[in-house]
Protein backbone atom coordinates (compact mmCIF):
# COMPACT_ATOMS: atom_id res chain seq x y z
CA UNK A 1 0.00 0.00 0.00
CA UNK A 2 2.83 2.39 0.83
CA UNK A 3 4.46 1.72 -2.55
CA UNK A 4 1.15 2.39 -4.29
CA UNK A 5 0.78 5.72 -2.47
CA UNK A 6 4.29 6.77 -3.47
CA UNK A 7 3.62 5.79 -7.10
CA UNK A 8 0.40 7.82 -7.19
CA UNK A 9 2.20 10.82 -5.69
CA UNK A 10 4.96 10.58 -8.28
CA UNK A 11 2.49 10.31 -11.15
CA UNK A 12 0.57 13.33 -9.85
CA UNK A 13 3.81 15.33 -9.73
CA UNK A 14 4.89 14.54 -13.29
CA UNK A 15 2.84 17.26 -15.02
CA UNK A 16 4.24 19.78 -12.55
CA UNK A 17 7.87 19.00 -13.20
CA UNK A 18 7.73 17.94 -16.84
CA UNK A 19 7.55 19.82 -20.13
CA UNK A 20 6.79 23.51 -20.49
CA UNK A 21 3.80 24.20 -22.76
CA UNK A 22 2.65 27.53 -24.17
CA UNK A 23 -1.09 27.94 -24.59
CA UNK A 24 -2.46 27.51 -28.11
CA UNK A 25 -4.81 30.41 -27.33
CA UNK A 26 -2.01 32.95 -26.85
CA UNK A 27 0.52 34.30 -29.35
CA UNK A 28 3.88 35.88 -28.75
CA UNK A 29 3.69 39.66 -28.99
CA UNK A 30 5.82 41.23 -31.71
CA UNK A 31 5.05 44.81 -30.65
CA UNK A 32 7.16 46.99 -28.37
CA UNK A 33 6.73 46.47 -24.62
CA UNK A 34 3.31 47.86 -23.65
CA UNK A 35 2.88 51.11 -21.74
CA UNK A 36 -0.22 52.46 -19.99
CA UNK A 37 -2.84 53.90 -22.35
CA UNK A 38 -4.06 57.42 -21.69
CA UNK A 39 -5.87 57.58 -18.33
CA UNK A 40 -5.29 53.82 -17.76
CA UNK A 41 -3.07 51.73 -15.51
CA UNK A 42 -1.12 48.81 -16.97
CA UNK A 43 -1.10 45.56 -15.00
CA UNK A 44 1.44 42.89 -15.96
CA UNK A 45 0.85 39.30 -14.83
CA UNK A 46 4.16 37.45 -15.04
CA UNK A 47 4.95 33.75 -14.57
CA UNK A 48 8.73 33.22 -14.57
CA UNK A 49 8.66 29.75 -12.99
CA UNK A 50 8.82 26.53 -15.05
CA UNK A 51 7.17 24.63 -12.19
CA UNK A 52 3.89 23.17 -13.36
CA UNK A 53 4.86 24.18 -16.89
CA UNK A 54 2.37 21.81 -18.50
CA UNK A 55 -0.55 23.50 -16.70
CA UNK A 56 -1.98 26.85 -17.82
CA UNK A 57 -3.17 29.67 -15.57
CA UNK A 58 -5.97 31.94 -16.77
CA UNK A 59 -6.27 35.43 -15.25
CA UNK A 60 -9.31 37.70 -14.92
CA UNK A 61 -10.47 41.08 -13.70
CA UNK A 62 -13.12 39.97 -11.21
CA UNK A 63 -13.98 43.42 -9.91
CA UNK A 64 -17.60 43.34 -11.10
CA UNK A 65 -20.28 40.66 -10.87
CA UNK A 66 -18.87 38.97 -13.99
CA UNK A 67 -15.31 38.22 -15.06
CA UNK A 68 -13.27 40.01 -17.70
CA UNK A 69 -10.96 37.46 -19.31
CA UNK A 70 -7.42 38.89 -19.41
CA UNK A 71 -5.51 35.94 -20.85
CA UNK A 72 -3.66 32.70 -20.21
CA UNK A 73 -0.26 32.89 -18.53
CA UNK A 74 2.05 30.00 -19.39
CA UNK A 75 5.48 29.40 -17.87
CA UNK A 76 8.00 32.09 -18.88
CA UNK A 77 5.32 34.44 -20.24
CA UNK A 78 3.60 37.63 -19.14
CA UNK A 79 0.30 39.25 -20.06
CA UNK A 80 -0.48 42.98 -19.95
CA UNK A 81 -3.91 44.43 -19.10
CA UNK A 82 -5.04 48.02 -19.57
CA UNK A 83 -7.15 48.68 -16.47
CA UNK A 84 -9.29 51.55 -15.32
CA UNK A 85 -7.69 53.41 -12.38
CA UNK A 86 -9.11 52.65 -8.97
CA UNK A 87 -9.91 49.50 -7.02
CA UNK A 88 -9.82 46.06 -8.63
CA UNK A 89 -10.01 42.40 -7.70
CA UNK A 90 -7.91 40.16 -9.93
CA UNK A 91 -8.27 36.38 -10.08
CA UNK A 92 -6.26 33.41 -11.33
CA UNK A 93 -7.77 30.01 -12.14
CA UNK A 94 -5.96 26.67 -12.09
CA UNK A 95 -7.07 23.74 -9.99
CA UNK A 96 -8.17 26.48 -7.60
CA UNK A 97 -9.08 30.16 -7.77
CA UNK A 98 -6.99 32.82 -6.04
CA UNK A 99 -7.36 36.58 -5.71
CA UNK A 100 -5.45 39.79 -5.17
CA UNK A 101 -6.73 43.28 -4.42
CA UNK A 102 -5.34 46.29 -6.25
CA UNK A 103 -5.70 50.05 -6.16
CA UNK A 104 -4.27 51.52 -9.35
CA UNK A 105 -3.16 55.00 -10.33
CA UNK A 106 -3.40 56.16 -13.96
CA UNK A 107 -0.22 56.25 -16.01
CA UNK A 108 1.55 53.62 -13.91
CA UNK A 109 2.58 50.00 -14.53
CA UNK A 110 1.99 47.36 -11.86
CA UNK A 111 3.34 43.81 -11.65
CA UNK A 112 1.68 40.70 -10.21
CA UNK A 113 3.44 37.35 -9.89
CA UNK A 114 1.54 34.24 -11.04
CA UNK A 115 3.04 31.63 -8.74
CA UNK A 116 2.38 27.88 -9.23
CA UNK A 117 2.30 25.40 -6.37
CA UNK A 118 1.44 21.73 -5.89
CA UNK A 119 -2.23 20.80 -6.25
CA UNK A 120 -4.08 17.50 -5.90
CA UNK A 121 -4.39 16.66 -9.62
CA UNK A 122 -2.66 19.61 -11.27
CA UNK A 123 -0.99 22.88 -10.36
CA UNK A 124 -2.63 25.49 -8.18
CA UNK A 125 -1.76 29.15 -8.54
CA UNK A 126 -1.42 32.22 -6.34
CA UNK A 127 -1.36 35.89 -7.30
CA UNK A 128 1.35 37.78 -5.42
CA UNK A 129 1.83 41.57 -5.55
CA UNK A 130 5.30 42.78 -6.49
CA UNK A 131 5.84 45.88 -4.36
CA UNK A 132 7.98 48.95 -4.95
CA UNK A 133 9.67 48.34 -1.62
CA UNK A 134 13.20 46.95 -1.28
CA UNK A 135 12.22 45.20 1.97
CA UNK A 136 9.24 43.36 0.43
CA UNK A 137 9.42 39.62 -0.18
CA UNK A 138 8.59 40.28 -3.85
CA UNK A 139 10.16 43.60 -4.79
CA UNK A 140 10.51 45.61 -8.00
CA UNK A 141 13.97 46.54 -6.79
CA UNK A 142 15.26 43.00 -6.34
CA UNK A 143 17.62 40.97 -8.52
CA UNK A 144 14.84 38.38 -8.75
CA UNK A 145 12.53 40.87 -10.44
CA UNK A 146 15.17 41.81 -12.98
CA UNK A 147 15.63 38.10 -13.76
CA UNK A 148 11.85 37.63 -14.06
CA UNK A 149 11.66 40.51 -16.51
CA UNK A 150 14.50 39.15 -18.62
CA UNK A 151 13.22 35.56 -18.47
CA UNK A 152 9.62 36.21 -19.58
CA UNK A 153 8.07 37.49 -22.81
CA UNK A 154 4.73 39.12 -23.58
CA UNK A 155 1.90 37.11 -25.10
CA UNK A 156 -1.49 38.24 -26.40
CA UNK A 157 -4.85 36.56 -26.83
CA UNK A 158 -5.49 34.92 -30.19
CA UNK A 159 -9.00 35.10 -31.71
CA UNK A 160 -9.63 31.57 -30.43
CA UNK A 161 -9.01 32.67 -26.84
CA UNK A 162 -12.39 34.35 -26.47
CA UNK A 163 -14.10 31.23 -27.81
CA UNK A 164 -12.24 29.17 -25.22
CA UNK A 165 -13.39 31.53 -22.48
CA UNK A 166 -17.04 31.46 -23.55
CA UNK A 167 -16.95 27.65 -23.46
CA UNK A 168 -15.49 27.68 -19.93
CA UNK A 169 -17.17 30.79 -18.47
CA UNK A 170 -19.66 28.80 -16.37
CA UNK A 171 -16.87 26.70 -14.84
CA UNK A 172 -14.81 29.83 -14.13
CA UNK A 173 -17.76 31.51 -12.42
CA UNK A 174 -18.47 28.42 -10.33
CA UNK A 175 -14.87 28.16 -9.16
CA UNK A 176 -14.82 31.88 -8.40
CA UNK A 177 -17.90 31.60 -6.20
CA UNK A 178 -16.49 28.60 -4.34
CA UNK A 179 -13.10 30.13 -3.57
CA UNK A 180 -14.48 33.63 -2.93
CA UNK A 181 -16.10 32.28 0.22
CA UNK A 182 -12.66 31.24 1.46
CA UNK A 183 -11.16 34.58 0.41
CA UNK A 184 -13.77 36.46 2.45
CA UNK A 185 -12.79 34.54 5.60
CA UNK A 186 -9.09 35.47 5.33
CA UNK A 187 -7.81 37.89 7.96
CA UNK A 188 -7.29 41.62 7.33
CA UNK A 189 -3.55 40.98 7.64
CA UNK A 190 -3.67 38.30 4.93
CA UNK A 191 -5.70 40.50 2.61
CA UNK A 192 -3.36 43.45 3.24
CA UNK A 193 -0.43 41.24 2.22
CA UNK A 194 -2.28 40.34 -0.99
CA UNK A 195 -2.95 43.94 -2.06
CA UNK A 196 -1.29 45.94 -4.82
CA UNK A 197 -0.84 49.47 -3.48
CA UNK A 198 -1.04 52.66 -5.56
CA UNK A 199 2.61 53.36 -4.80
CA UNK A 200 3.67 49.99 -6.27
CA UNK A 201 3.22 51.40 -9.76
CA UNK A 202 6.18 52.64 -11.77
Amino acid sequence: MKRLFVLVALLAALPLTGCVATSDYMTRSTAAAPTPAADKALVVFMRPSNYGGGIQASVYDATGPGEEFIGIVSANTKVAWQAEPGKHLFMVIGENADFVNATLDPGKTYYILVSPRMGVWKARFSLLPIHDDPAAKYSLRSDDFREWQAGTYFVEKSPAAETWYREHAASVAEKRADYMERWKTSSPEQQAELTVLPGDGV
